[in-house]
């Protein structure tokens, strides 16, 4: 039994954000029932299959966000599939969305409409740029639009989109937080309210101190690579003897000055160009040459493991397969039938995960009929015929 095991969560939304909401109540105990529309063929990234793979219509893609639920498969559009909607939401705790402004109107399953028959309903939506904008929010476009890309890449080359849907990301983690304090609020009310979140408020609020170096400094930032605006060498890459990659992020005087005695040049450090940090990062491309030669001369696992016993921050480049070697990574694996994933909440390291595996489109329909709303066999085969459920 998870924290939240008493809770319910109802999940109209689809693609990344929200359905990494509904993991995440999954992953601590609640009872998350994902509505997908039959007529459409659910989630839509039941389809989102790389070249090469080989899966059911649980997909890669699918099986990022969404262990540990239930699947209902309802026609919206009719008159039967929104009932069931209604009634779901009537005895449920959460319910989450992803339309764009106007269109759970348009379903009705808008906060209002189904707080009528639940005023204890928390009510998480996610839009892409606000409840009065009616653009369709794609991560890759507010990547573009909240400053991330002309930030990312090399300086002269093409700007570049983050490799995961990050717009999305940080708009399920504010999510979260906002639902998690309206449950909280309605410990003390008993009431429930609506909490909204866009992504492209959710990416702005995220730039951190590249928004401040703008606000406060005058300094509007611009692509550098992977190195730090602020500090050096942090961010800062270089090739190893034997051809492998390496980063290192070292963020004080101290570290800088262990640097320079491991590889053997302590007098780059007490020059004035590079003694404090301040003065790196006015001198960084003197500073790279120097740490280039050196580090050229290193074993890449020997340099590495130096590095870790000396407490200077710096590492090798991971591909995926020794992501998942290493034991912090083990730690967050999921797997059952077949199919494996990663764990989205991670606050709490000894949870043992036993997750369901990502639901088929309308694996659960039955169940749910049944159980939570209490149809016999044949009210639910008509719905069947009907193509209201399936």
């Amino acid at each position: 039994m998870g924290q939240l095991a008493h809770l319910r969560v109802l999940e109209l939304a689809s693609v990344l954000a929200g359905p990494s909401v509904g993991q995440f109540f999954a992953e601590l105990g609640a009872d998350v029932i994902k509505v997908e529309n039959v007529r459409a063929g659910g989630d839509v990234t039941r389809t989102w299959k790389l070249a090469t793979e080989k899966t059911d219509d649980r997909s890669a893609y699918f099986c990022s966000v969404n262990w540990g639920k239930k699947s209902i498969a309802v026609d919206l559009n009719t008159t039967q599939g929104r009932l069931i909607v209604h009634r779901l939401a009537a005895v449920s705790d959460i319910v989450l969305v992803s339309y764009k402004p106007g269109d759970a109107e348009k379903l009705g399953v808008d906060f209002e409409t189904l707080s009528l028959s639940n005023d204890k309903l928390i009510y998480g939506s996610i839009t892409g740029y606000g409840a009065h904008n009616p653009d369709v929010g794609y991560d890759a476009i507010i990547q573009a639009e909240a400053g991330f890309m002309l930030l990312n890449g090399e300086p002269g080359r093409s700007s570049l989109k983050m490799p995961v849907a990050l717009m999305d990301v940080l708009a399920g983690h504010q999510l979260k937080e906002g639902l998690l304090l309206a449950l909280m609020e309605r410990m003390i009310s008993g009431k429930g309210k609506k909490v909204e979140v866009s992504l492209i408020q959710s990416g702005v609020a995220s730039l951190v101190n590249q928004a401040t170096n703008y606000l406060i400094a005058g300094k509007t930032p611009a692509k550098q690579g992977s190195i730090h605006p602020n500090i050096a060498p942090y961010g800062d890459m270089f090739t190893t003897a034997d051809g492998k990659e390496l980063i290192l992020a070292v963020g004080n005087d101290r570290q800088f000055e262990d640097l320079c005695f491991l590889l053997g040049i302590p007098d780059v450090s007490s020059d004035e160009k590079f003694k404090t940090n301040s003065s790196r990062v006015l001198h960084r491309a003197e500073l790279q040459d120097a740490l280039r030669e050196r580090i050229s001369l290193q074993r890449s696992d020997e340099f590495a493991r130096e590095l870790k016993e000396k407490k200077i921050p710096g590492g090798l480049l991971n591909d995926l397969r020794q992501v998942f070697e290493m034991k912090e990574a083990k730690e967050l694996l999921m797997e059952q039938d077949g199919l494996k994933g990663v764990r989205s909440f991670v606050a709490i390291n000894d949870q043992k995960s036993d997750l369901s595996s990502p639901p088929k489109l309308g694996e659960h329909t039955d169940q749910i009929l049944r159980d939570i709303l209490h149809m016999g066999d044949g009210d639910i085969e008509q719905l069947r015929g009907k193509k209201v459920v399936g």
